[in-house]
């Protein structure tokens, strides 16, 4: 079985959960580079992620959802996932 990646995507998963962690991150007013930072996360990395250009692990979504004040579920909740 072939590894997930952005380019297999074809549901547009990544990008909508990409949006979702977006608009979290615009409604509590912080700049990609302070959530990246407050989830231990490159900022470069964080940007391929809300763009939707990177398989994010389960690991980078709890600390994602820790830095954005929610639970993993409502990340993806968000997302319609």
């Amino acid at each position: 079985m072939a590894r997930i990646s952005a380019t297999l995507d074809k549901n547009g998963d990544l990008v909508i959960l990409g949006a979702a962690v977006r608009a979290r991150r615009v409604a509590l007013a912080l700049s990609q580079e302070t959530l990246a930072d407050a989830a231990g996360i490159d900022r470069s990395h964080m940007g391929k992620i809300e763009r939707g250009e990177r398989n994010v692990t389960f690991l980078n979504i709890v600390r994602i959802a820790k830095a954005v004040q929610c639970k993993p579920s409502e990340l993806l909740v968000d997302a319609g996932l």
